[in-house]
């Protein structure tokens, strides 16, 4: 390893990638990066003469850097030779220093001592100006490559709020949570992750809400995380969540900014990722994954229908199939006389048992589903008309399965889409088939035991060291307002207990003249 003080005619070669001094020689200073990038031809390298008898070269990664900063902050700084007038004669440090205090004309800019720090900085967007007879460097802050525009979220759509929605890069996403939330409290921590990705990672809370121990964990486990990549924050999400052994997710995602500064504003704590538009927020509570932006956006009442509307939709997604394969597998005196001849008369022609017919349509189901995301957006409408009609219909004509499976599978798979989450969305389909598999062995009984099972499993995650099921169990009368139901808002004058936030108080009680 080279420290700054080796003489300046060692070999190359024997730098390692860890080292930490650069060279007092442009030429090798040159060298080096071209050689630890692998002469790529996106390396941009322009030698130019500051005065006589110094050179100074300008690096940066072509595509990444915001070419006005470039032209007329860098280039038209340094092609003025007049600048430079008052440091003929002296040291080639002192010269560095004075082009970053009088010449640069650009806000960031700082001193790079490391190669590693500058290959970084460099691979970020960053422009390097190195300058013959330093150890140093500059950095100049000047990222602009190519990104997508703010545009509608995709996947909680919602019908009246805000449609923007996060994107690809970490500014603008940080940018868009402090439009919303301009206060001096909103802090925000940077992290890079990644021993190959270098990945910027920004924790963005509320300083006097958030609770502490909450803030301190989910820096001791980002800080813990160890891998080459991060390249979307569900990476994030395997790493840092309490328990991997189970369908149901611990930690709430959105790409919308309103949702997740109301989740700030309620204590939370929100991970940003850069190169997704996918925001992480802990910790998420089991009623968290039923509730919609769009709740707080509408009159309490239409509101609080709607989340009964998701919990009932969750229950059918569940159990619709089960139950249908149950009841009419073990316990067909539990149907009405009219209505068993009538599920009769259709399986008449059906060779499978209920539970295998169940169990084709619900595969065949999510065969299509995955079809129809995966296939370009002009065919899927075509694939869901032929999957949907075409399949079904020649399905029943040909005895494969009944008309009330179909009907079955078709509430099903649209009680699914009810629920705004998709974590919480993907965790149903998979149980469902569990369901169907006690069901067709144990009916009814197996379904009960199913779901005491679930109910336990469910009662024993934990997020970020909180209850999942909170505010339910442990029950917390005041955070019911906000849970199952929607109070007004002139009534949700307190933050949500279950955060255990630091101030609980989040709006006088004094309501306006007519509000109750």
């Amino acid at each position: 390893m080279r420290t700054n003080d080796q003489p300046k005619g060692d070999s190359i070669e024997q730098v390692t990638q860890h080292d930490i001094g650069l060279f007092e020689g442009l030429d090798d200073n040159l060298s080096y990066i071209q050689g630890a990038l692998g002469n790529s031809p996106d390396l941009i390298t322009r030698v130019l003469d500051l005065d006589e008898g110094t050179r100074i070269a300008l690096l940066h990664i072509d595509g990444l850097v915001d070419n006005q900063i470039l032209h007329q902050s860098v280039l038209t700084s340094l092609m003025n030779p007049g600048k430079m007038e008052e440091t003929k004669g002296t040291t080639p440090t002192y010269k560095l220093a004075y082009l970053k205090r009088q010449v640069i004309i650009a806000a960031d800019v700082e001193y790079v001592r490391e190669y590693n720090k500058l290959l970084d900085n460099l691979l970020s967007g960053d422009i390097i100006i190195l300058l013959d007879g330093v150890n140093d460097a500059l950095r100049i802050g000047a990222p602009g490559w190519k990104d997508r525009n703010v545009s509608e979220p995709s996947s909680q759509a919602v019908v009246r709020g805000p449609m923007e929605g996060f994107t690809e890069n970490l500014r603008t996403n940080t940018a868009l949570l402090r439009r919303r939330i301009k206060d001096s409290r909103l802090w925000m921590e940077n992290f890079k992750i990644g021993k190959v990705s270098h990945t910027n990672v920004t924790i963005a809370y509320m300083h006097d809400i958030a609770n502490k121990a909450v803030v301190q964990e989910v820096r001791d486990r980002l800080s813990k995380i160890d891998t080459d990549s991060i390249l979307e924050s569900g990476y994030i999400e395997e790493f840092i969540q309490d328990s991997g052994m189970t369908p149901f997710p611990t930690m709430y995602n959105s790409d919308r900014p309103d949702t997740i500064a109301g989740g700030v504003l309620e204590g939370r704590v929100a991970i940003m990722v850069d190169g997704t538009p996918f925001v992480l927020l802990v910790p998420a509570f089991l009623v968290s994954f039923f509730q919609s932006a769009e709740d707080y956006y509408q009159r309490w009442g239409i509101s609080t229908l709607l989340r009964q509307i998701r919990f009932m939709a969750f229950m059918i997604t569940l159990l619709a199939p089960s139950l249908y394969v149950a009841v009419t597998t073990y316990h067909q005196e539990m149907i009405p006389t009219n209505l068993v001849i009538s599920l009769a008369a259709q399986r008449e022609r059906v060779p499978f048992p209920a539970m295998i017919e169940a169990v084709l349509m619900e595969v065949t189901y999510e065969i299509l589903r995955e079809a129809g995301v995966r296939i370009p957006k002009n065919v899927g409408q075509a694939i869901s008309i032929v999957g949907t009609l075409v399949i079904g219909q020649a399905a029943v004509d040909a005895g494969f399965i009944s008309s009330a499976m179909v009907i079955i599978v078709s509430i099903t798979a649209i009680s699914s889409f009810v629920i705004p989450e998709t974590g919480m969305s993907i965790a149903v389909r998979m149980l469902r088939f569990a369901f169907m598999g006690l069901a067709g062995f144990m009916g009814l009984y197996g379904i009960m035991f199913g779901m005491f099972i679930l109910i336990l499993h469910i009662a024993s995650l934990s997020t970020f060291g909180m209850p999942y099921t909170s505010p339910v169990g442990p029950y917390v009368q005041e955070d019911m307002k906000d849970s199952i139901f929607r109070f007004s808002w002139p009534k949700l004058t307190t933050r949500p207990k279950e955060n255990q936030p630091q101030n609980l108080v989040r709006q006088s009680n004094k309501n306006p003249r007519g509000a109750k």
